[in-house]
């Protein structure tokens, strides 16, 4: 019997609530450059469903990974960790 892998959580910051039921955040990485031990900053935009529209510019949300809901959105929001001031 296999066992299921867990899904990815990432958290990041919204930078836009503007369609319906959707949201697009921006995760942030720091990785160290295998060459020359510099470390270099990346961020990521994801396309995150929010069923509720609970979410707003600025806050900082938990997404989890899940089934392909359309072209763009594999996420759907966990919860808003903290609201925008």
């Amino acid at each position: 019997m296999t066992e299921r892998a867990t899904r990815k959580e990432r958290t990041g910051i919204v930078t836009s609530d503007a369609r319906d039921k959707t949201i697009t955040i921006q995760v942030t990485a720091s990785k160290k450059h295998p060459r020359y031990d510099k470390i270099v900053p990346s961020r990521t935009r994801l396309h995150v469903h929010d069923e509720n529209n609970d979410a707003k510019r600025g806050d900082l949300v938990r997404v989890a990974e899940t089934r392909p809901l359309s072209k763009t959105k594999k996420w759907r929001l966990v919860e808003v960790v903290e609201r925008a001031r």
